[in-house]
């Protein structure tokens, strides 16, 4: 392992991290150096594979850390998350009033996704302050109680003879204008501990694949650093 790469760890991680290419390591510090978490997406029809598997691919993209999914169960779909879920710590809810709750606890502002003339914006909604946008289902839009939770709606002004986006598309518009708004208040500002808690994980996963195939290949360990 390059010294380096080794010199931006915590000494105890050291040894998940030794059997792993630098360049991997020093992949996974630099995206967690330009995250942000105080902007959470909540996403509450989970039901919808593929759309909300896209909206989990946007988040990593634009640098979120944490994505909320609000009731009933979900496998992602490999070919519209691209494995962006590995690398998002996802956090599930019963309900919206949980999802509420747990990021009140912490300070955040909810705001819902709305197809009406909500009064913000991607570019006016305040960003102040930590805060997660929520998105409902396409046909439906947010449900009555996350409505009623919120602190506020937001909406993506649209000008042509559709009035509606698919949720994906809404989630990307929206999320990456807020999150680079936020950054630019707060900066990557990933709490320590979610840091640490993903970096550990992120290592552990990734030696422990790389162990199953060498072990399925006959390759041997490396010798040393």
């Amino acid at each position: 392992m390059a010294e380096a790469v080794l010199e931006r760890l915590p000494l105890d991680l050291h040894p998940l991290a030794s059997s792993l290419l630098p360049r991997r390591v020093a992949r996974m510090l630099d995206v967690l150096d330009r995250r942000t978490g105080s902007v959470v997406l909540v996403v509450e029809a989970v039901r919808k594979r593929h759309n909300v598997s896209a909206i989990l691919r946007t988040a990593d993209a634009f640098g979120l850390h944490e994505v909320h999914l609000v009731s009933g169960a979900f496998r992602p779909s490999s070919g519209a998350a691209r494995g962006s879920e590995r690398w998002l710590h996802l956090v599930r809810h019963p309900t919206p009033a949980a999802s509420a709750a747990d990021l009140r606890a912490r300070g955040f502002r909810l705001f819902v996704a709305d197809l009406g003339d909500a009064p913000w914006t991607p570019e006016t909604v305040p960003v102040d302050r930590p805060l997660a946008v929520l998105f409902g289902s396409e046909l439906t839009g947010v449900s009555a109680e996350a409505r009623a939770l919120a602190d506020g709606a937001v909406h993506v002004p649209m000008h042509g003879f559709v009035e509606s986006l698919n949720v994906s598309v809404a989630a990307a518009l929206v999320i990456r204008t807020v999150a680079e708004r936020r950054r630019a208040v707060a900066g990557a500002d990933l709490d320590p501990a979610a840091r640490r808690a993903a970096l550990e994980a992120w290592l552990g996963r990734e030696a422990t694949w790389l162990a199953a195939a060498r072990v399925r290949h006959g390759i041997d360990p490396p010798s040393g650093g």
